[in-house]
């Protein structure tokens, strides 16, 4: 395969250079993450001696099982044009590491200096509960979605995309605030109190994190793909959206198995609505594909025919398979590429008519048609006479065939836009 950086391209920056506020942001929150479970850690000795410090060790992977469960369905939501792997472990290292520290901080200084002092200690906790804890978490939860739509609001293509960035720096912070819960259950209720809290917050309501700061990232995301007015506002509507839904589950718990009960259905009918949101993200995506993809037949880089392979998952799915069969993994890896630049391709063709493409899109346009190129040649293999594709009606009505097998396809392409 030609020296293409295929990473570079799909994810819109220059060959060979990594973005250095990527990093310093990755850098900082594993620093901030790192002092959070150092502090968990002494405070687990400090509690318990040797009995705290098993505890925090069981708190920390008891809190890894709901993250290895709630990161997969996360991701599941955009395979069509999966985010940046970096971005997305950055949005979850925020999470787990400036976010908590900074709520941590803020959250104590507050109860102790604020709704204490004013409330008593009854109704001073209640507040900072229900109240307090919602505005501090969901914001230093939240600014981590206003920088990247200040440094990568290209990436987010879909109001989907913003569910999946602010789903994971929930997740991220949920990681490390469980342990908090866990490790105080345990220190004050031993391995029974540490079970009850897992089951609460790791199996019953795994979701609450991640739906809260959902809010968030659908506001951010209309920002990025919308213009006009409104997009000056959807974030901060997103906000209010999280905090309320954070203060309404917090608040349950001073309302007994009823308020539970009501708060959960709540946030029940929350997750579906992002399960339609995103089904709906999906049909567009296709429609965008089908809708910009043919005019591009004439390059020999794509045929109707690849175009319906490329609108469906298992379409995809097979023809990575057939990749495979040609060229083995380096032929199956091509064909991921190609198939997530076509995608691209299409959702910046998307961004040109709503107004937002970036001002150099030509020279982004060029780069996918340059790694679509590529890729094919690659996934072609050497074979004399590759497998021909299955998602084709004839052999000939795909282009990951030699050139001269399609060329009908081209010459009639031709015809109609000429026509």
């Amino acid at each position: 395969m030609p020296a293409l950086d295929a990473k570079a391209i799909l994810e819109g920056r220059k060959p060979g250079r990594r973005s250095i506020g990527l990093t310093i942001g990755i850098v900082v929150s594993v620093l901030c993450m790192l002092a959070m479970l150092g502090y968990l850690l002494w405070s687990g000795l400090a509690g318990g001696g040797v009995a705290g410090g098993v505890g925090f060790v069981i708190s920390l992977f008891a809190a890894i099982i709901p993250v290895a469960i709630l990161v997969p369905l996360i991701l599941t939501l955009d395979r069509l044009e999966p985010e940046p792997g970096m971005v997305l472990l950055f949005a979850f290292l925020w999470g787990a590491g400036v976010a908590v520290v900074a709520s941590f901080i803020l959250n104590t200084a507050g109860m102790e200096l604020v709704t204490v002092p004013v409330f008593g200690q009854s109704m001073g906790d209640f507040v900072s509960t229900a109240v307090g804890a919602p505005l501090v978490e969901e914001s230093a939860k939240g600014l981590v979605l206003l920088i990247l739509l200040w440094r990568r609001r290209y990436e987010l293509d879909s109001l989907t995309d913003g569910v999946i960035y602010g789903a994971m720096v929930a997740t991220g912070f949920a990681f490390t605030e469980n342990i908090l819960y866990f490790l105080s259950s345990y220190l004050s209720e031993g391995a029974f109190g540490l079970g009850f809290t897992f089951v609460l917050r790791g199996l019953v309501s795994p979701f609450g994190h991640p739906l809260y700061t959902a809010m968030i990232g659908i506001g951010v995301a209309y920002a990025a793909i919308n213009r006009g007015g409104g997009r000056l506002f959807a974030p901060v509507l997103g906000w209010f959206g999280a905090v309320v839904l954070h203060g309404l589950w917090n608040a349950s718990t001073a309302f007994g198995w009823l308020g539970f009960g009501v708060a959960y259905i709540v946030l029940f009918f929350v997750l579906v609505s992002i399960i339609v949101l995103a089904v709906q993200d999906r049909r567009r995506q296709v429609a965008a594909i089908a809708h910009f993809l043919p005019p591009y037949v004439s390059t020999g880089l794509v045929t109707p025919a690849d175009v319906r392979m490329l609108s469906s998952i298992p379409g995809r799915r097979g023809a990575r398979s057939w990749a495979q069969r040609n060229a083995g993994q380096r032929g199956r890896k091509a064909m991921k590429d190609y198939q997530l630049a076509a995608t691209e391709l299409a959702l910046l063709h998307q961004r040109l008519a709503r107004g937002v493409a970036r001002p150099s899109w030509q020279e982004r346009r060029d780069s996918f048609l340059a790694l679509m190129h590529a890729a094919r040649t690659a996934f072609l293999g050497h074979m004399q006479q590759p497998a021909a594709p299955a998602w084709a009606p004839a052999a000939t009505d795909s282009g990951f065939l030699q050139r001269a097998d399609f060329a009908h396809v081209i010459a009639q392409a031709q015809q109609q836009r000429a026509a």
